[in-house]
């Protein structure tokens, strides 16, 4: 079990800490919902938790098959929609390394680990999701 502490310090701004370590999390409204989006906002950490989780996952499955993608970044856009204001897709794309070179069988272990990380299976199936792998 995982205990996050948050308190609203004002100005539409809130400041969680991580229990366990002690690390703090600021977050914002953004500049289109009344905030001054200095800092992620709330649907930003979502987003960001997709991308991040999605590598975890891509590394856990290659520390596991013995390959390496150290090095590799993941760029994330999310897109809100109205009514009701949520997010409708998080576009994520992965880079790769430009030196190394993934076998077909390890990009299929890649990207099915990414699709079936746990943000990724907690998400509402109606979320679009839209990956691209860049190898």
């Amino acid at each position: 079990m995982t205990k996050i502490n948050t308190v609203y310090t004002g100005s539409l701004r809130t400041e969680a800490v991580h229990e366990l370590s002690g690390t703090k999390i600021i977050t914002d409204a953004p500049l289109d919902n009344h905030g001054k989006g200095e800092s992620f906002s709330p649907t930003d950490l979502l987003a960001t938790a997709l991308g991040s989780c999605m590598l975890t996952i891509m590394g856990i499955s290659s520390e596991a098959y013995g390959y390496n993608i150290d090095g590799t970044t993941v760029e994330t856009e999310k897109i809100m929609g109205t009514n009701p204001r949520r997010v409708v897709e998080v576009k994520i794309t992965f880079n790769f390394p430009k030196d190394r070179e993934f076998t077909p069988q390890q990009k299929r272990a890649i990207e099915a680990s990414a699709r079936t990380c746990p943000v990724a299976n907690s998400l509402h199936p109606d979320l679009k999701k839209t990956i691209v792998f860049n190898y």
